[in-house]
């Protein structure tokens, strides 16, 4: 008897018994993927007797049986729903699926403040003042959506890239990875595809070294996905260095005493509206009250919006610090042009090789710098390290952002 998805479907809801390889699990039914993986919720191990609250996932290719448990005291008994007939099918099944055996669980997420949470950003999301559009597929099984994604990202020059999940390094766990393109952003569920994901395709796109990756503060998933998944990232543009990079030309050549979150780089560098903080806030408020909210499964609409609307921006953002970055090479090539083209050109005769003494065009960017300087040690006081302090940012809408005013919330 094949495990039927729309046969299934009709099932949302209702408990059943899971039989697996190495074990026996009830559950109600929440969620049926095209793989043939299962989600259940308050879950219950029937050999242990001890119940699991929030979500687990089954894969197909390690289901044995599945029996469809009728409501308590109903005297109805179980019917069985589906049955592995042979070892030669479920090792077919293992084959074609993901190499992971047993479920996945994530913890249980409190439903008010799920609800509190979710309900304010989802407020925010669905404004139609100033709404953003953001074209996004959530690729979350093998079938259909992911090969057309990746040979989509291998044509690309850059990318960006984010990650989320429960303390993204060695020791924690990726439940999406999201990479935007100018045309359209890829929402890659890991925890659904599994490690397969990167073997399938994506590692090759991560290290690909002729794909700019844009990323805010690497640090952490760069961790993640070397230790977990074998993938090393290159050509990396990080926009917390670049955006500390530009604080210390702006100031002459001082470093800040610390960095900005993704929220901070995008309010003083783009001048996102108070929309995107409250998107942010929310989204940060139903993380820090149960950080497994990324592992479950179906995952809101509204919170999928707010992981492309964090790529897009990213692409934005690059954009921005670039123009920022190369300000002062454009200012100096400007003068270059002009620098002959205004004179007489009576010394463009001689047939001397060009004089490789320093043009006053660049020697101009010494005064530059020191004026920077000067004026930095005026706006901003300095701690004992010698670094600059940037003032405390208000996250709120304002008319006129000043530089260097930043927070020091986190993303």
């Amino acid at each position: 008897m094949s495990l039927s998805g729309e046969r299934l479907r009709a099932l949302l809801g209702r408990p059943l018994r899971v039989t697996l390889k190495c074990g026996v699990f009830q559950g109600v039914l929440q969620c049926v993927n095209p793989d043939r993986s299962l989600l259940l919720r308050t879950v219950k191990n029937v050999e242990t007797g001890r119940s699991t609250p929030g979500v687990k996932m089954f894969f197909g290719h390690e289901i044995v049986n599945v029996e469809l448990l009728d409501e308590p005291d109903s005297g109805k008994g179980t019917a069985m729903l589906y049955k592995c007939t042979s070892a030669v099918e479920g090792n077919k099944q293992a084959d074609a699926g993901l190499a992971d055996c047993g479920p996945w669980s994530s913890s249980h997420v409190p439903l008010g403040s799920q609800l509190r949470a979710s309900d304010s950003l989802k407020y925010s999301l669905s404004e139609k003042k100033d709404e953003e559009n953001v074209e996004y597929t959530v690729v979350d099984c093998f079938q259909q959506k992911f090969e057309p994604a990746v040979l989509h990202l291998k044509q690309q020059c850059i990318v960006s890239v984010a990650g989320e999940g429960v303390n993204l390094c060695r020791h924690g766990k990726l439940s999406w990875l999201e990479i935007g393109t100018k045309s359209h952003i890829f929402l890659f569920d890991i925890f659904l595809l599994g490690p397969q994901a990167f073997k399938n395709g994506l590692q090759m796109v991560l290290e690909d070294k002729n794909i700019l990756k844009v990323m805010h503060d690497c640090r952490g998933i760069s961790d993640c996905l070397f230790h977990q998944y074998g993938v090393l990232l290159f050509n990396v543009f990080d926009t917390q260095v670049a955006d500390a990079l530009q604080f210390s030309v702006a100031t002459g050549g001082f470093l800040p005493h610390r960095v900005c979150t993704l929220q901070e780089c995008l309010m003083q560098h783009l001048k996102i509206p108070s929309k995107w903080h409250a998107i942010m806030k929310s989204r940060q408020q139903m993380a820090s009250e149960n950080a497994d909210m990324w592992f479950l499964r179906p995952f809101p609409a509204f919170l999928l919006k707010a992981l492309a609307l964090k790529a897009m921006y990213l692409l934005l953002l690059h954009a921005s610090l670039m123009d920022n970055l190369m300000s002062d090479l454009t200012t100096v090539v400007r003068g270059y042009l002009n620098a002959y083209q205004s004179g007489s050109g009576d010394h463009l005769r001689s047939t001397k090789p060009t004089c490789t003494e320093l043009p006053e065009e660049l020697r101009q960017l010494a005064e530059i710098q020191k004026l920077r300087r000067e004026k930095a040690i005026k706006d901003y006081r300095m701690n004992g390290d010698g670094l600059l302090i940037r003032p405390a940012m208000e996250l709120e809408e304002r008319n006129d952002p000043q530089d260097g005013n930043y927070g020091d919330h986190r993303d």
